[in-house]
C-alpha cells in the first residue's frame, strides 16, 4: 500500500468524491457505497450497491430481512459497488479495464464520506484481479491510499485472521 501525497492525493480525492456522488444512488438499506473505475484520468465505469434487477425503479433491498445458510459467504442481497462498476466497464469500455484504478467509498447515514478500514472483500478483490483492474484506492485516516490489486486480494483473504 502506498499513501498518496500532494497532487496525486488531490486527484484521488476528486475521484473518491465522484464515487460518493455515485453512492448516493445506492438502494441498500444497510450501507451506501460507490465506486468509480478510472483509466488515464477518465472515469470508465461507475457502480453503487443495490439488489440486482434490470429496472432501477424496482430495486429493493432485503438485506435485513433475509436468513442465509451458513455457507453463504456474502450475507447481503446487494451487488457490491465494485462489482457493478466492473460490470459497467466491461459493458461500455472493455478495452480500457486492464491497468485501471478502482476508487471505493462508503457513506455515513448523513451521506458524508467515511474513512475505510482494511481490505476485506474477497468477492470484489478476486473479480478485480481477474479482469485486470491494477489498483484499488481507499480513503484511510492517513489519506488516500493505493493498493496493488494482488496485494488488496491477499489482504482481503487475511482479514480477521489476526483476531482468530
Amino acid at each position: 500500500m502506498k499513501c498518496l501525497q500532494d497532487s496525486e492525493e488531490q486527484s484521488a480525492l476528486r475521484f473518491l468524491e465522484k464515487a460518493a456522488e455515485v453512492a448516493r444512488g445506492a438502494t441498500c438499506e444497510r450501507a451506501k457505497c460507490g465506486s468509480v473505475i478510472v483509466k488515464d484520468d477518465e472515469i470508465i465505469g461507475v457502480g453503487f450497491n443495490s439488489p440486482p434487477h434490470n429496472d432501477e425503479s424496482q430495486r429493493r433491498c432485503a438485506c435485513e430481512k433475509s436468513e442465509y445458510h451458513q455457507k453463504v459467504t456474502d450475507k447481503t442481497c446487494c451487488i457490491h459497488a465494485e462489482q457493478r462498476a466492473i460490470m459497467d466497464v466491461l459493458r461500455k469500455n472493455p478495452d480500457k479495464i486492464i491497468g485501471s484504478r478502482l476508487y471505493f467509498i462508503r457513506l455515513d447515514v448523513d451521506g458524508n464520506m467515511t474513512r475505510a478500514g482494511e481490505p476485506y472483500c474477497t468477492i470484489c478483490s478476486k473479480m478485480a484481479l481477474d479482469v485486470g483492474v491494477a489498483e484499488f484506492v481507499l480513503w484511510h485516516e492517513r489519506g488516500a491510499c493505493v493498493y496493488d490489486t494482488g496485494e488488496y486480494n491477499d489482504l482481503s483473504f487475511q482479514f480477521g485472521k489476526q483476531e482468530a
